[in-house]
């Protein structure tokens, strides 16, 4: 998927609006939280919406725009400021992979991710990987897509007697427990369905396409197949827009003190 979103870079914004919705949804929950980052990263920045929302709360941090699609990254530089790169506030970019940072253990004090870690087949060495970056105290804040992501499209596969090809997403309950195994504490989950409408068919696959995820989301089947299933998803028009649903789930865990050393001895802490 790193070429399809790597080519989606100057047509993501176009079609971003469910990640713009999500990270402003995202953004509302920081409200409740005490935190000053001395460095904030946003992994899987896209064109860096998300990043610029965390420049606006924490203007004295550091922020840092991770995506492994480089011309992302590009896109992210052009938009800084010239106040900003004067002044060395300008967005430092980081093109990697989020389960192998090139960052030091304990460096961050916020990591936020807005729809990115479901594309992983297995979340966990990614957010091991954000637990080992993360600060004593830093805050791992993310979105990621549902299970009951695009239900109307799977119940077409299935009214049209065909398996749904469309990626399968992990539950909110098994994302809580890999955070708890990651070694994150406190997490805290929840879930919204958001339901975007389109004219046609057509305009969701174009949406999907000009984000870079269209083959990731919808995954293959012979284009014979794919009109009968848009076939059945279209009569929906008689009742007016299509709609096109997909559950976010949000969720938040902190990076505790730690319990065991390197060479895997307790650590016991005495108070006065």
């Amino acid at each position: 998927m790193r070429q399809d979103f790597a080519r989606a870079a100057e047509s993501y914004d176009s079609a971003a609006a469910l990640a713009c919705e999500t990270g402003m949804r995202m953004a509302e929950r920081l409200d409740f939280v005490r935190i000053a980052p001395g460095r904030v990263a946003d992994v899987g920045c896209a064109t860096g919406d998300g990043l610029r929302e965390l420049q606006r709360r924490f203007p004295s941090a550091l922020p840092l725009a991770i995506d492994f699609a480089r011309p992302m990254l590009s896109v992210v530089h052009s938009r800084a400021s010239l106040i900003q790169r004067l002044r060395g506030r300008a967005p430092l970019p980081i093109n990697a992979d989020v389960r192998a940072l090139p960052l030091a253990a304990g460096s961050l004090g916020l990591v936020w991710s807005n729809l990115m870690l479901h594309w992983l087949d297995d979340p966990v060495p990614a957010f091991s990987e954000l637990q080992r970056v993360l600060e004593v105290g830093g805050l791992l804040m993310f979105s990621m897509l549902g299970p009951d992501t695009l239900k109307e499209l799977r119940g077409a596969c299935l009214e049209a007697g065909i398996c749904p090809p469309l990626r399968n997403f992990l539950d909110m309950h098994d994302i809580g427990d890999m955070l708890l195994s990651a070694g994150f504490a406190d997490p805290v989950m929840d879930m919204e369905m958001v339901t975007l409408t389109y004219r046609s068919a057509r305009g969701l696959l174009a949406d999907q396409r000009h984000l870079g995820a269209r083959d990731g989301l919808f995954g293959y089947l012979p284009w014979r197949d794919w009109r009968k299933v848009l076939g059945v998803y279209s009569r929906r028009l008689d009742a007016g827009p299509l709609p096109a649903s997909f559950e976010v789930i949000y969720g938040h865990a902190w990076k505790p003190q730690p319990t065991m050393t390197g060479d895997g001895r307790a650590i016991i802490r005495f108070r006065d």
